[in-house]
């Protein structure tokens, strides 16, 4: 079935539908990993996003129920220049395009990938619309306008409290929108964890009497969380705190920092972070449209991304607290940076 993508400035993409055929708005961006779809398709932190793939073949090692993120697909819709209709892995258990229809994600191949992550790039993100008629910008206007991911964090978040056994460090984990593979390093490393709603208060966190409170990765803009900022703010130095991602803008934002939207974003399995305390550099799977660019005080940055020379660490030079911007777990990307998770548990009690 034809469909077409509708971008807010107007340019429209003309393909062919495939998944789940009804039309759904969100925030277009693009993702420069060669593999890990399956990985994009399940990462909380894409919530609210039609994802685009910029390698121009997608699904052709299927779909397994392993190598989930979470318990089901996050985007809002799936962008590809060519899906691939007959897969070949012995781990594959089903197609893309069954995957996404399963699970009402709307999909729309054919498209020139290059030429929309190029209008990406000079004009930054922006939001969009998949259609299955002949819509044109003033038709749908209305929609894209109306589009909002500030309760994101709160739609993809765990509802209850869970706990995972494990005999050693007591990890209390805030759940922004937590990536499975964050769970599995830290349980790697035997710790025990307990996972917590984004809105927990800091006396119910406090109240377990944990070694080490996490902050997950999690998707929006970290100035919309208020209630959890003050949240963070009634933690820090009662507490160790780390983070990743979202968690660590949370954590700059609750110190004083300041955080603001990147242009287009890194999104991807590619991107070079220098470690300033070794001097080494790592390729890391990132994931985030915000950044810090206001260190706050009494904070030293850690890591740098060497692409653009946005901040991508950082530790307090006094109390415990510990966060990076990229995702040392991974999941899908290099595991360069697995280290990372060794670094927090150092500044566990």
């Amino acid at each position: 079935m034809k469909a077409k993508l509708i971008l807010e400035n107007g340019v429209i993409f003309e393909g062919k539908a495939f998944g789940y055929l009804k039309e759904n708005v969100g925030e277009v961006v693009f993702t420069t990993g060669m593999t890990g779809y399956q990985e994009v398709l399940t990462d909380p932190s894409y919530h609210g996003q039609i994802v685009t793939m910029t390698y121009p073949l997608i699904g052709n090692y299927g779909i397994n129920l392993e190598d989930m993120e979470s318990n089901k697909p996050q985007v809002s819709g799936f962008i590809v220049r060519e899906k691939c209709d007959i897969p070949n892995n012995f781990r594959c258990e089903l197609t893309l395009d069954d995957y996404l229809r399963q699970n009402k994600i709307i999909g729309l191949e054919g498209i020139d990938t290059r030429a929309l992550t190029k209008i990406l790039r000079s004009n930054g993100t922006m939001r969009g619309i998949i259609v299955l008629d002949d819509s044109k910008l003033e038709d749908v206007k209305g929609k894209i306008e109306g589009f909002s991911n500030k309760e994101a964090v709160h739609i993809v978040s765990t509802k209850e409290k869970y706990e995972i056994e494990g005999p050693g460090k007591h990890v209390a984990v805030i759940d922004y929108g937590i990536k499975t593979n964050i769970l599995r390093c830290f349980k790697k490393r035997g710790c025990k964890l307990t996972v917590f709603p984004s809105n927990v208060s800091s006396d119910e966190v406090l109240s377990v009497n944990p070694d080490l409170v996490f902050l997950s990765n999690g998707p929006g803009d970290p100035e919309d969380l208020k209630v959890e900022i003050e949240t963070i703010k009634n933690i820090i130095g009662k507490k160790p705190v780390v983070g990743i991602c979202l968690g660590h803008q949370l954590l700059a934002l609750s110190l004083g920092g300041k955080t603001a939207k990147l242009k287009f974003g890194h999104r991807g399995g590619n991107h070079p972070v220098k470690d300033l305390e070794t001097g080494k550099v790592h390729i890391t799977s990132q994931n985030h449209g915000y950044y810090v660019n206001n260190i706050p005080k009494d904070v030293e940055v850690t890591h740098v991304n060497i692409n653009d020379e946005t901040v991508e660490g950082m530790k307090h030079k006094v109390m415990p607290i510990y966060s990076v911007q990229f995702h040392p777990e991974a999941s899908a990307g290099p595991k360069d940076s697995e280290y990372i998770f060794d670094r927090f548990l150092n500044y566990a009690l």
